[in-house]
């Protein structure tokens, strides 16, 4: 682990003078390989798919998904490159010239689960950023991981980058965890968990270098008493059971009560296949399962959906406040005022207008791809993209001045 920490080290120098059609090429490079090794990495997923018993839709791989990989490394390969960027620039009264300029962090170490598309994600959005990274799958995608990996450094090596640019850990011994949480002797710039609940409290607690967080994700829908009732049913049907397993899926409906009665059942009905649990007012409409004050705090990833009924805008306010997580919220409203009203106050990453929560995704915020949702209020918030994974340093120019 502590030569994995040196090798990243000296590759991510390396990486910091690379130019940014350099870091292109070896991207696409990258992408080029996923498609050539598709049988390999299938043949690996299949063996984790055939090892697992939760989770089956996040881990397994199809063809289908293969070249999503792909295409979603040719896209970040095509964004705009943040290293070098000024983001702001003034010039003091003294003359001196200061400017604020985009900086790679270094080396990333990057803690996930599940799902096998990371490894690929969060690699190249590193390379975009002139960051070198290493991964720690969880168990469970590891042999998938590894395969993608080798893709990976086939890429990086024909662009003629140091292949050590992306590394991943080989085992999946629980201590590795450890030693990348302090840092594996100073080598490690910053730690991103993603995954479940008691993944990010053990790297909360542990970690002994920066952390860049991606808690749970229990997100709510509010559909306000001026919704459309047939936009209202679909955003919801789509915000739930789209995919139940990603951190974007809504997990509570909120509803105005004087809306409740007309919108709950073409909801409900549009919900085929959900299991809804409410509040009483909610049962009162539709046949459901009581709701219990877990249920709010929940974090299904399942076709599950609690439902609440609320007297306004500040009831849905007040229950996000207390319950959710910080990631993603949104409102169905035709009303415009509400409508600005919940996205100004609600103090989450995202908040949506009028469109699905599972719209929390860096591809769709067009970054190509995400290597996670940041629901904390430091550094990065919402979906980290290349941007969000560099820091920034201050160039001054001087003609000779000296300070009194």
């Amino acid at each position: 682990m502590l030569r994995m920490g040196r090798a990243a080290r000296e590759a991510a120098e390396a990486l910091r003078s690379a130019t940014a059609e350099q870091r292109s090429d070896a991207i696409r490079a990258m992408a080029k390989h996923v498609r050539a090794r598709s049988a390999d990495i299938l043949a690996a997923n299949a063996e984790d798919v055939a090892a697992a018993t939760s989770m089956i839709d996040r881990l397994m791989l199809n063809e289908e998904r293969v070249e999503g990989i792909a295409k979603a490394l040719e896209e970040i390969a095509a964004l705009p490159d943040p290293v070098g960027k000024v983001a702001e620039s003034w010039t003091r009264p003294n003359g001196l010239e200061i400017s604020r300029v985009r900086t790679p962090i270094g080396v990333i170490g990057m803690i996930y689960e599940s799902r096998p598309n990371v490894t690929a994600d969060a690699a190249a959005i590193c390379i975009r950023s002139g960051n070198a990274i290493i991964l720690r799958s969880g168990s469970e995608a590891l042999r998938s991981a590894l395969a993608i990996h080798q893709a990976l450094a086939d890429g990086l090596e024909e662009a003629g980058l140091p292949s050590k640019t992306v590394q991943v850990v080989t085992t999946a011994d629980r201590d590795a965890v450890g030693l990348m949480l302090h840092g594996l002797g100073g080598t490690i710039d910053l730690i991103i968990p993603r995954g479940g609940k008691a993944l990010v409290e053990r790297v909360t607690k542990e970690a002994r270098v920066p952390v860049l967080g991606h808690l749970e994700g229990v997100c709510h829908t509010y559909v306000h008493a001026s919704a459309d009732p047939e936009m209202a049913a679909e955003i919801v049907r789509n915000a739930k059971m789209r995919r139940v397993s990603v951190c974007g899926s809504t997990e509570t409906l909120l509803i105005d009560r004087e809306a409740a009665q007309a919108m709950l059942p073409r909801i409900a009905e549009a919900l085929d296949g959900c299991e809804l649990r409410g509040d009483e007012a909610a049962r009162a409409i539709v046949p459901m399962a009581p709701a219990t004050e877990p249920d709010w705090h929940a974090e299904y990833l399942a076709p599950i959906l609690a439902v609440k009924t609320v007297g306004g805008m500040a009831d849905a306010i007040a229950h996000i406040a207390r319950y959710g997580t910080g990631h993603t919220e949104a409102i169905v409203a035709e009303d415009e005022q509400a409508a600005e009203h919940f996205l100004s106050e609600v103090d989450s990453a995202i908040v949506i207008w009028n469109a699905s929560t599972q719209y929390a995704d860096g591809g769709e915020f067009g970054f190509g791809a995400e290597i996670g949702i940041a629901t904390g209020k430091l550094h990065a918030r919402g979906p980290v993209g290349p941007e969000q994974l560099t820091s920034f340093k201050y160039q001054v120019r001087g003609s000779g001045q000296t300070r009194p």
